[in-house]
C-alpha cells in the first residue's frame, strides 16, 4: 500500500471520528493518531463502528418518540440527528471501501 493511500485512509478515519463525536454532542477537539490508543487500528475501527451504531439507534429512537407525540422532542432535532447518523454511516462505508481497495492492492502485489 502506498503512503498516499494510507494517508487517505487515516484522513477518512479521522473525519469519521469527528462526525461520531459531533453526533454524540462532544466537541470536535484534537484528534489523536490511530496507533496512540489502546488496541491499535482494529480497536479504534471497532469503537468507531460502535459509535456510528449508537448514533443511528439514538436517532431512530428519537424519531419514534417524536412520532408517538413526545412534546419534548422537536422535529428539527430529529432531522438533524438523523442527518448526523446518516453522515456517520456514509463515512464508515467510505472507510470500508478504502480498506477493501487497500487489501486488493496488497493482494495484487508481487512477492
Amino acid at each position: 500500500m502506498t503512503s498516499q493511500a494510507l494517508a487517505s485512509v487515516e484522513n477518512l478515519l479521522a473525519q469519521m471520528r469527528a462526525v461520531a463525536r459531533e453526533s454524540q454532542g462532544l466537541s470536535a477537539g484534537p484528534i489523536t493518531s490511530a496507533g496512540g490508543g489502546n488496541g491499535g487500528f482494529a480497536a479504534e475501527l471497532s469503537r468507531s463502528l460502535d459509535r456510528v451504531s449508537h448514533a443511528q439507534n439514538a436517532a431512530n429512537n428519537q424519531a419514534k418518540a417524536f412520532e408517538m407525540g413526545d412534546p419534548d422532542i422537536s422535529l428539527s432535532n430529529v432531522m438533524i440527528d438523523l442527518q448526523k447518523a446518516g453522515l456517520a454511516f456514509q463515512a464508515s462505508v467510505q472507510v470500508r471501501n478504502r480498506l477493501v481497495d487497500a487489501y486488493k492492492e496488497i493482494a495484487n502485489m508481487a512477492v
